[in-house]
C-alpha cells in the first residue's frame, strides 16, 4: 500500500514491502526488516545505483520535520500574502492564479517522480501554491469576509486534532485502515473528476456536487475528513523515517507532504465556510 501524497508514493519509509511499518511496531536501531539499519543505505528503497550518498549522511530527526515544515509553510504564506497584496480581484489575477496552479502541479510532480529531494523545486512549488491561493482566498474574502482567515483557524484546528488523536493513540494506522482510507480517497477523487467534466460540458449546473448547497457542504466535509485522514499516513511515516533512520534530506519530503496536505484541507475549508457562510 502506498501513500496518499505523491512524495512518498516512490520511497517511502517502508519496508518487508509493507506499508509505512503499518502492524509493526518501529524500533529504532533493529537490524531485522530495517532499510537504515547499520548501513543507512544497504536497503535504502531510494538509493539506488544512480543515487549515491557518503556513509556520514546525518539522519533526519523530528526537529529536520519542523524546521523544513516551517520553511515550506512560510513561503506558501509569503506568496499568498504578496498575491493578495499585489493582485487586485479580477479577470487577469484570476489567470495568473490559474497559471500558478499549474505550475505548482508541474513542480510537485517533477518533485514526485525525482529519487532525491529537491529543495528548490519544493519551495518552487510553495511559492507558486501560495500564489493562487492568495489569489483564491482574496476572491472568497471579496465575497465572504472573514472567510480565509476562518479557514486558517478551522485548518489548524483539524491538523491539530489529528495530531493529538494520533499521538494519543486512538487512531491505529495499520494496513487495513490505509486500505480502507484509500480506496474512498481514490473513490472521491474519481467522482470529483466525473463532476468536473459534467460540469464542464454543462451537464451539471451550478458545480454539481461542488455547489454552494447542502450536497456541496457535504462533499466538503468528506473531503476535509479525507484530508485528515492523509495527515494520520504522513505522520506514520514521518515517525516511521525517523525511528529507522532517514537520510536528513528526506525531511524536505515529508515538508513537502504535510504542505500538500494542509493545503488540500485549507482549500476545502474555505469552501466550507463560504457556504455556510452563503445560507446565513
Amino acid at each position: 500500500m502506498r501513500s496518499s501524497n505523491p512524495v512518498f508514493s516512490r520511497r517511502g519509509f517502508s519496508r518487508d514491502n509493507g506499508y509505512a511499518g503499518f502492524n509493526t511496531a518501529p524500533q529504532a536501531g533493529s537490524a531485522q526488516g530495517n532499510p537504515y539499519a547499520q548501513n543507512p543505505y544497504a536497503q535504502n528503497p531510494y538509493a539506488q545505483a544512480d543515487v549515491q550518498a557518503p556513509a556520514t549522511t546525518g539522519r533526519m530527526t523530528m526537529d529536520d520535520v519542523i524546521v523544513r515544515s516551517a520553511l515550506t509553510l512560510g513561503t506558501v504564506a509569503v506568496g499568498a500574502v504578496l498575491a493578495w497584496a499585489l493582485l487586485p480581484v479580477s479577470g487577469t489575477s484570476y489567470g495568473l492564479a490559474i497559471g500558478a496552479a499549474l505550475v505548482a502541479f508541474v513542480l510537485a510532480m517533477v518533485q514526485s517522480f525525482k529519487r532525491t529531494a529537491s529543495p528548490a523545486l519544493i519551495l518552487g512549488y510553495a511559492a507558486f501554491e501560495g500564489v493562487f491561493l492568495g489569489v483564491f482566498s482574496e476572491m472568497f474574502n471579496s465575497r465572504w469576509s472573514g472567510a480565509p482567515f476562518q479557514a486558517v483557524l478551522g485548518t489548524m484546528a483539524v491538523s491539530g486534532a489529528t495530531l493529538l488523536v494520533y499521538k494519543a493513540g486512538w487512531i491505529r494506522v495499520t494496513a487495513r485502515y490505509a486500505r480502507i482510507g484509500m480506496a474512498i480517497a481514490i473513490a472521491f477523487m474519481v467522482v470529483m473528476a466525473i463532476n468536473l467534466l459534467l460540469v464542464a460540458f454543462g451537464v451539471a449546473d451550478d458545480g454539481g456536487l461542488r455547489s454552494f448547497g447542502p450536497l456541496g457542504a457535504l462533499v466538503g466535509i468528506i473531503a476535509i475528513v479525507l484530508g485528515a485522514f492523509f495527515l494520520t499516513l504522513d505522520f506514520k511515516q514521518i515517525e516511521d523515517g525517523i525511528a529507522y533512520g532517514a537520510p536528513r534530506s528526506e525531511s524536505w519530503l515529508a515538508a513537502f507532504g504535510l504542505t500538500m496536505t494542509l493545503v488540500w484541507i485549507y482549500v476545502e475549508m474555505l469552501r466550507l465556510v463560504a457556504i455556510f457562510s452563503s445560507n446565513d
